[in-house]
This record gives C-alpha cells, structure tokens and sequence, in this order.
C-alpha cells in the first residue's frame, strides 16, 4: 500500500527553499570536485590526450612530444580552467544525482523511495559508461574526419579546439546514456506513462537520431551511430522498467 505523499503538503516556497538548498549543495560539490581535479589537471590531460596520439600523425602533436602547439598566451590558463571544470562536473556526478533523488523523493510512494541507492549508482555508472564510449570511439571519429577532408591538411590541433572536441562528446555521451534515468524519473512522478512510451516509439526514434545529430560535436557517424543505438535500446529498457512497475504496483494494492 502507497504511503501518502508529502509533497501534497509542500506549499510552492517550500518548493523552491527546498531546490535552492539542493542547488547549493551542488554548487559546494562541484566547487570542490573542480579543486581536486585541477590539483589532478596533468593526469587528466595525459588522458584526454589519448585518442589524439592513437590516430593523429606526428606533426599534429608537436612532433610527437606528447605535447599540443599553441600560439596564445591564455590559451594554456583558460583550457586547464575548462578541463578542470568539466572533469569536477563528472566526479560530481554521484553527489549531484542524489540531490536530484532527495528533490523528487517526497513525491514518490513509499516502495519506491528505497531505490536511492540504485538510481544513484545506475546513474552514475552510465554517465561514465558514456563517457567511457565517447573516449573508445574519439580515435576512430579523428581518422574519420582526417580521412574525409583528403590529403589537403596538415593537423595541428589546438589545445582548445581538440580538447574542447573530447570533453564536449564525453559530456554528451554522458548526459546522453542518463536517458533511461530520465524516462524512469518522468514515469515516476506521472509525467510519462509506459503506453505512452510504446505509443510513440518511432517516433522516439526519430527524435534520438535527430537529437543525436545536433549534440555530437564532431558530427562522424561513428559516433552518432555510437549513441544513437544505446538511446533506442534505453527507450525499450525504460518501457520494460515501465511493465514491471505497473505490476508490483497492481500487486501491493491487491
């Protein structure tokens, strides 16, 4: 049997003091996951820097030094600042999706308010499952993009640009493989129904490939091939997710 929902009770202040708390919090988290990472700053550019020395040819990394060529001054200050920013957003990620959890927790039944702990960790671990994608595929995306330009170059990619490549498809695959938690989350709080997801199926995925399309940086199909498959096996694994609450949910009012 559902408990009853405090959220009923919860005027509109009580509300917005209680995502302004939330927001703070984040905030604090994200100021101290961007701290540690720029005390980490040399190791994550090592990482990040990866997939360039895996496909480039030498010249596109200072001769093969390992190292990028820049021709700005502040271009070495404001990447580091980017990286660091980014890399504490994902570090952040558990802390920012429990937040997320404790914001939508009054609205939910009683049952489903002991899946924090679950919905943290499947969060988690698919933003850096995507992410994780996005780095495999970043070596095959750059042979990509050389190969299709012809012979007509000469790569030698700037700190900003090539690293803004990385983290931008990194945080896109990552905030894109959160799709399940999305669907799972809307269809908590009642917004979505599980006959509606299987009603407009097509065009769900139409909308990814398109959605896809736009929000990949480098604009390779293997990469939106890379995404775009996972979020149409998310949408079906949303729909199961949505059979399967109906049923625990007919049985604990039988």
């Amino acid at each position: 049997m559902a408990s009853e929902s405090i959220a009923g009770e919860m005027s509109l202040w009580d509300h917005l003091t209680e995502l302004r708390s939330r927001l703070v919090k984040c905030a604090i988290a994200l100021a101290l996951t961007t701290i540690v990472a720029w005390m980490f700053y040399p190791q994550i550019f090592e990482f990040l820097i990866g997939p360039l020395e895996k496909s480039a040819p030498n010249d596109a990394i200072a001769g093969g030094s390992g190292k990028l060529l820049t021709l700005d001054p502040t271009e070495a200050f404001g990447v580091r600042i980017k990286i660091s920013t980014y890399a504490g957003f994902a570090f952040a990620m558990p802390v920012l999706l429990w937040q997320l959890w404790k914001f939508i927790a009054p609205g939910l039944y009683s049952n489903e308010k002991k899946w924090a702990a679950w919905f943290v960790a499947a969060g988690t671990l698919l933003f850096f499952m995507g992410a994780g994608i996005a780095f495999w595929t970043m070596p095959k995306a750059l042979d990509f993009l050389q190969e299709i330009g012809g012979d007509y170059f000469i790569e030698a990619y700037s700190p900003a640009k090539y690293l803004r490549l990385i983290t931008y498809m990194m945080l896109a695959f990552g905030l894109g493989f959160e799709f399940p938690i999305l669907l799972v989350f809307l269809q908590m709080a009642g917004v979505l129904h599980v006959d509606q997801l299987r009603q407009f199926r097509r065009y769900a995925i139409v909308g990814i490939a398109v959605l896809v399309a736009v929000v990949t940086p480098s604009a390779d199909p293997i990469s939106m091939l890379a995404l775009t498959i996972p979020m149409c096996l998310f949408y079906e694994a949303a729909i199961v997710f949505g059979r399967l609450r109906e049923r625990s949910q007919r049985r604990s009012a039988a």
